[in-house]
């Protein structure tokens, strides 16, 4: 079977006022040195609370997450008792799909992705949930008809089970379009200060051998709605290009590279790379042999290590979840009792 290792794929919106909160859980089996169960939140895209079966614990991991909770002292006691719960309810469903698909051993992962967004000037909410096996879709809860909606055979006993289950159906339409929202403006108000902050790049260009492509690489931004491209003679160029993804490091920042075959470029003179982020001057940097930063003297190996060991961090952070989405929506995903009153997952 083969093995997974998840980075957290970001889908990056136009608005600056729309805001996120997500939570992701993944259970897995035999997948050596993980935990079998981990859950992560998220608010705009920043990591604010984690779980995870060797802990046993529920944490935050934002600053503003501890000052907001520290006069609830059962709060994080009571996210932890339900995920405890969780932790359970995970493992069954896990033997429930073997079972289905005449599995035995072998790495095997159940994930749930839910939340919610809110878009604070026109006050719009839209809620999700979605389930995956083994990194395919499952079986996922479609909030407009309030059904779930199974795209696989063997989740047709799972939807019809939950389906069934109106009072199950009336807790999770109103988590999704009351409970979740009310809790993501609580959050973003409280920390609005790390939130809604805006960071500058550090771009650098960056290249493996004199024949390689070209590396603009940006990193240590915030919030994560940037764009990068190459431009020629003023005009954005596609020709050569190759766009990466915004990734998250490991301090909560992004970052984000994009590549130019040189081998089809004759006049350097006429490429600059163009940074762009909302309400931050654009920066601008000149395709110049002078300023890449190459293997020589080691410098390109100590930057990509850097790079790297920032997405091992976010890595392991996720570790279990696979994202799976569609390009024609959004995949999204929160903690329990005494705070936010925690989406239950039901035996599958």
């Amino acid at each position: 079977m083969k093995l997974f290792v998840f980075l957290l794929c970001l889908v990056h919106g136009v608005s600056a006022v729309t805001h996120s909160l997500k939570y992701f859980y993944t259970a897995s089996s035999q997948v050596p040195n993980f935990p079998e169960f981990v859950v992560v939140g998220l608010v705009d895209e920043v990591q604010m609370f984690h779980y995870d079966s060797n802990t046993k614990k529920a944490e935050p991991t934002q600053d503003w997450m501890k000052k907001y909770t520290e006069d609830d002292p059962q709060y994080w006691e009571s996210q932890t008792n339900g995920l405890l719960v969780q932790q359970q309810v995970f493992k069954a469903n896990i033997e429930t799909v073997k079972q289905r698909l005449n599995q035995t051993g072998g790495v095997h992962i159940v994930q749930t992705m839910y939340g919610c967004e809110w878009d604070d000037e026109t006050n719009e909410v839209k809620g999700y949930r979605q389930d995956g096996y083994d990194g395919e879709d499952f079986i996922a809860f479609d909030l407009e008809s309030g059904q779930f909606i199974a795209p696989k055979p063997e989740a047709v006993l799972t939807k019809n089970k939950w389906n069934n289950d109106k009072a199950e159906i009336a807790q999770r339409t109103n988590y999704l379009t009351q409970i979740c929202p009310e809790w993501l403006k609580k959050y973003v108000n409280y920390g609005r200060s790390s939130l809604m902050r805006k960071d500058v790049a550090s771009v650098s260009l960056l290249q493996k051998t004199p024949s390689s492509p070209v590396s603009c690489h940006a990193t240590g931004f915030y919030p994560d709605r940037a764009m990068m491209f190459w431009r020629k003679d003023g005009e954005e160029t596609h020709e050569g290009v190759e766009q990466g993804e915004i990734l998250p490091n490991h301090d909560g920042s992004f970052q984000i590279s994009v590549d130019l075959d040189i081998k089809s470029v004759s006049d350097w003179g006429k490429y600059e790379c163009v940074f762009q982020l909302s309400g931050v001057k654009d920066i601008v940097t000149k395709l110049d042999k002078s300023t890449i930063i190459s293997n020589e003297g080691n410098s390109l190996i100590m930057i990509i290590a850097i790079v790297v060991a920032a997405v091992i961090l976010v890595a392991v952070a996720v570790l279990g979840f696979i994202v799976y989405k569609k390009k024609s929506e959004k995949q999204t995903p929160s903690p329990a009792e005494s705070g936010e009153v925690q989406m239950m997952m039901p035996q599958a």
